[in-house]
């Protein structure tokens, strides 16, 4: 039976990073309908499909490019959430503006006064609590 499923199996893409969040995705909203939320089940069910068509198909270039593009997305959401989060602990100890002539992000620490900021990217100063 193992050698029956491993030969239909080959040629054929198998699961990757995209299959994976389809899936949990599938069963999110298999769990959400449980609570009588209009026409969830049925995202859920085409979610679980299209995981199985990926999983099947024979044309693994495409399964590869769209995995490509969902991984770019997931570094992208990522990216942004880490810098949110080392950005609010920074917070704690240090301002953090921003250069009104070329929005270059500029960390100062807490509790120096009112002091003159020079951008290390343009050079412009600006006056700011610190």
């Amino acid at each position: 039976m193992k050698e029956k499923l491993y030969r239909f199996m080959i040629g054929r893409y198998g699961n990757d990073q995209f299959n994976r969040f389809l899936m949990i995705l599938a069963l999110l909203f298999f769990a959400l309908s449980l609570f009588r939320v209009p026409f969830v089940y049925l995202i859920g069910l085409v979610c679980l499909i299209y995981a199985y068509f990926r999983m099947l198909s024979r044309n693994t270039y495409k399964r590869s490019i769209e995995n490509n593009k969902y991984m770019q997305c997931e570094y992208k959401i990522k990216r942004y959430f880490s810098t949110l989060k080392r950005d609010m602990q920074q917070r704690k100890t240090h301002h953090i503006y921003k250069c009104p002539s070329c929005k270059q992000k500029i960390r100062i620490p807490k509790g120096k006064g009112k002091i003159e900021i020079r951008c290390p990217k343009c050079s412009q100063t600006f006056i700011k609590r610190s």
